[in-house]
């Protein structure tokens, strides 16, 4: 159940609507335009390890991840590169565990919800008390205002809705149809989210956000290469690759331990073949390579191409996936006094 300024959300006319009504609904409530408005006017924080002093204790997400952190343990938490994907936040108003994901398609919505929920669980859950601040933030207008005469319906329905409008609707309907309760505090999305560039092609206002795990506070942020540790590629690469492993199929990556603060990458197999397609990408020109990689080129940070790259040379240099899982063992990374990351043997 779906609450905005404590009040619920649902009424009877949406109980047999889809979550794309819900949303559109959603949009226009002036709560929900008032947050927008708020977000997009906070100064963007430029998030580096390098800094000195240290932000503090931080924990990144990637794409298809999700991480539940303990504030008495972790200060910030977030996520950027978000263009037709979505960020999640769902923090208990009973204990502050805090749970942020990036979701990138419908199919991961229902269970990534679940597992979320059920990683900040708590004694009172059960309870008619138990309730959690909301944050969704990403995705834009990506559909095209015009497609080619000789397209399909389905080709046609997928350039008219572009990838974001599933998503967010998806995701608006599992907050909807779920018993729990979903106050929400920011809805930075489609079009509250989308701004023209200087070649007139849409592109997300916010990609990224950082949590104050202390006050539940937002703020649109971006991470250089030094904070979006610990294990940057192999992270990157089972993004890529996960959905040829039957054991993340409709899942969320697991990714983060949240009791004993340190990272534990759990396993994600794949096929020696991808060797060759990492190989014939890599000879494609950058343009080439933006148009093939990703969902929404014209609104991708000046580092995608780069961040891509190495992460299908590493697939070149090690096709056997069991040499990065070794054993079938997650990989381990614990957290250093300076709030790094440092792997385990």
């Amino acid at each position: 159940m779906i609450f905005v300024d404590d009040i619920p959300f649902a009424t009877s006319q949406f109980q047999m609507v889809r979550g794309r009504q819900i949303l559109a609904s959603l949009l226009d409530h002036p709560a929900v335009l008032s947050s927008s408005d708020r977000l997009k006017g906070t100064p963007e924080k430029k998030v580096s390890s390098a800094e000195r002093p240290p932000p503090g204790r931080l924990v990144y997400v990637f794409q298809r991840e999700y991480a539940t952190v303990d504030p008495a343990l972790v200060q910030l938490v977030g996520t950027d590169e978000a263009t037709t994907c979505v960020g999640l936040v769902i923090r208990s108003r009973n204990t502050g565990i805090t749970s942020v994901s990036h979701m990138d398609f419908p199919g991961v919505v229902d269970n990534g919800l679940a597992q979320m929920l059920s990683s900040i669980a708590d004694s009172d859950d059960d309870s008619d008390e138990a309730s959690f601040d909301v944050h969704i933030i990403g995705g834009f207008d990506d559909g095209p205002k015009r497609h080619p005469i000789n397209a399909t319906v389905s080709e046609r329905k997928q350039k008219k809705e572009g990838f974001s409008l599933p998503l967010c609707s998806k995701l608006i309907e599992a907050l909807h149809n779920s018993q729990q309760k979903f106050h929400l505090q920011t809805l930075c999305v489609l079009r509250h989210n989308t701004k023209l560039d200087s070649c007139g092609n849409a592109c997300p206002i916010v990609s990224g956000f950082l949590v104050d795990t202390s006050s539940d506070s937002i703020m649109p942020a971006s991470f250089d290469r030094s904070s979006r540790g610990p294990d940057e590629i192999v992270r990157r690469i089972r993004v890529s690759l996960s959905s040829d492993d039957s054991n993340w199929k409709g899942r969320l990556l697991d990714t983060y331990d949240t009791c004993h603060d340190r990272f534990e990458i759990a396993p994600c197999t794949w096929m020696s073949d991808w060797k060759s397609y990492a190989s014939s990408l890599q000879q494609l020109s950058d343009s080439e390579f933006l148009l093939r990689c990703s969902t929404s080129p014209y609104a991708e940070a000046p580092d995608f191409v780069e961040s891509e790259r190495r992460k299908w040379n590493y697939l070149i240099e090690n096709p056997d996936w069991r040499h990065t899982f070794t054993g079938k063992k997650p990989r381990i990374f614990q957290r250093t006094d300076d709030g790094g990351w440092s792997k385990c043997a």
